[in-house]
């Protein structure tokens, strides 16, 4: 999808067609700010909003990150996972509205049903972004694909109002990579003879895998591109990187991916986490913590519920003052999807960590899942004490 979070604040508020945009920052109470308008009175229609009511980037003031910006925004530099107070000194004048979650979880189910009318072989990659693999579909293979790429447009345009861009190749790792190309509502299409021509040429870190500390440490050896990657005699590679990323960096640069489009897929774990506008102290911002942490806990509890799965291991994640990490996990005798439940296990895990120092982010992740009624016999013989109800929730409180 084509900026998908920023493109569905477009539809809502269309006045903003054509001017930078960034999606990010702190929880969702902008829009109760512009219905009320500046003298707090009478509700106006969100299409009516004058522009220069809505929030600047340059006033924005915290630790956010961008989830996504506009194209506008983009031509000044600006894009996903960019600091909010970095972007601001890039593009002032851009507007800066937050995530609304459950509006794009909305528009994610209704493209993704879209596609699977026409081409029912689709795999979920995230809210904005899936695999199809559309051999056996009727016509599939017209024009080298484009015929049913241009449907599977029209039809999600048709059904939400908002555009994609669609990369065909003969694997999904050469179809990620062409959907990049003629962004946004682009169509490209890359044959196995066009790899030298198309695909070398890019950068590394084109490659769906290779990310920042692997690009690095490519550039760190003189190979920047996939054509010099290729170049590479796989012992080689193997030598840097090890048996298997070294082969399957060689693999890759020629164009070689066997990974079928898996329809579904059970997910390995899920999580909640939050980054705050100003470091807390687990001792003087006790209370506001504990009240993130219980929320943190409850949205993951609702989330398992919401896809039914239960969870028998929960994690914590804390990101200090230093940026240094720690995680810490407990796996219980039991599965739940259970808020009050999945917050006292949380706070086992709490009493493992070391709070002396400032926090900036503070995370929840459930893990070992099960689809709830599939749970497996657990074996309790072994004498280890289920965390349960009422269990450890005073000590745990001494924390947040």
């Amino acid at each position: 999808m084509d900026a998908f979070f920023a493109s569905v604040e477009l539809l809502r508020y269309p006045q903003l067609k054509g001017l930078p945009v960034v999606i990010g920052g702190g929880r969702r109470k902008v829009d109760e700010l512009l219905l009320r308008g500046p003298d707090g009175t009478e509700e106006r229609e969100r299409r009516f909003i004058p522009v220069e009511d809505f929030p600047l980037l340059k006033d924005y003031v915290g630790r956010g990150v961008i989830t996504t910006a506009t194209y506008a925004a983009r031509q000044f530099g600006v894009g996903s996972a960019m600091g909010m107070m970095k972007a601001a000194k890039l593009c002032p004048q851009a507007i800066v509205l937050p995530v609304d979650f459950d509006e794009v979880r909305r528009f994610s189910r209704t493209f993704k049903a879209a596609i699977t009318e026409i081409a029912p072989v689709m795999q979920d990659r995230g809210v904005d972004e899936v695999y199809i693999d559309f051999t056996d579909v009727p016509g599939g293979q017209r024009e080298g694909g484009r015929v049913l790429a241009r449907l599977i447009q029209k039809s999600i345009f048709d059904k939400t109002g908002l555009t994609c861009s669609i990369g065909v190749a003969p694997n999904r790792l050469l179809a990620k990579m062409a959907s990049e190309f003629n962004k946004p509502n682009g169509i490209s299409i890359v044959y196995a003879e066009d790899l030298q021509e198309k695909i070398w040429p890019l950068n590394v870190r084109k490659v769906n895998g290779i990310g920042p500390k692997a690009g690095e440490r490519l550039a760190r050896l003189g190979i920047e591109t996939i054509g010099q990657l290729a170049a590479q005699d796989p012992q080689w590679l193997i030598g840097h990187f090890g048996k298997s990323t070294g082969a399957w960096m060689h693999r890759v640069a020629w164009g070689r991916d066997d990974s079928p489009v898996v329809t579904e897929s059970e997910p390995v774990s899920m999580s909640r986490e939050t980054t705050f506008d100003r470091d807390l102290h687990a001792v003087r911002d006790k209370a506001e913590l504990g009240a993130i942490f219980t929320d943190l806990c409850l949205r993951l509890a609702e989330d398992l519920q919401r896809k039914g799965y239960v969870a028998r291991t929960i994690g914590i994640k804390l990101r200090y003052d230093d940026f240094k990490i720690a995680t810490r996990d407990h796996t219980a005798d039991i599965y739940t999807a259970d808020g009050g439940t999945i917050r006292r296990l949380a706070g086992q895990c709490l009493k493992r960590v070391p709070l002396d120092k400032r926090l900036r982010l503070l995370g929840v992740r459930a893990s070992t899942l099960a689809r709830l009624g599939e749970e497996p016999v657990l074996d309790t013989r072994s004498g280890r004490r289920n965390v349960g109800a009422g269990d450890g929730g005073a000590e745990t409180g001494q924390l947040f």
